[in-house]
């Protein structure tokens, strides 16, 4: 069921039902419907959340027991790099004006949070990247 595999793959990015509906556009409530089988993505959230987790969108679905598309996978020196640039810009926005969430500074809790959404959103980025310029004969 489409809904465990959700509930799996949101758990080891460890993020909240809440987190996850605010990463792809949903609610907190829907994001429980599809995890407790009440109700089911459309295609269109089908493919965002397969970006989020990085896996294909036949994994999500229970089409394959592979969890990568294999080409369009980042390497290990690739994922090193955005954690890099991720921290980089965490370096900048902590030395402007102090980081704050409602008005009051972040906690280091919220710092890591903002770091790893930060760098989910830069691995989303690459890997559409590499699929748009990867040659036809290479494409799947």
């Amino acid at each position: 069921m489409i809904g465990n595999t959700i509930r799996e793959l949101r758990k080891e990015k460890k993020m909240s039902q809440s987190e996850l509906g605010k990463f792809i556009g949903v609610s907190q409530t829907t994001v429980t419907a599809w995890e407790t089988g009440r109700a089911e993505p459309s295609s269109t959230f089908v493919s965002k959340l397969a970006d989020l987790f990085n896996v294909s969108t036949d994994y999500l679905l229970g089409r394959s027991d592979s969890k990568k598309e294999p080409y369009y996978e980042l390497t290990e020196k690739e994922k090193n790099d955005i954690a890099v640039q991720a921290e980089k810009l965490m370096d900048g926005i902590e030395s402007g004006e102090n980081l704050n969430f409602y008005g009051e500074p972040a906690t280091e809790e919220q710092k890591e949070r903002l770091l790893i959404a930060i760098q989910t959103a830069m691995e989303m980025n690459k890997r559409k990247a590499k699929k748009k310029f990867t040659p036809k004969k290479y494409r799947d």
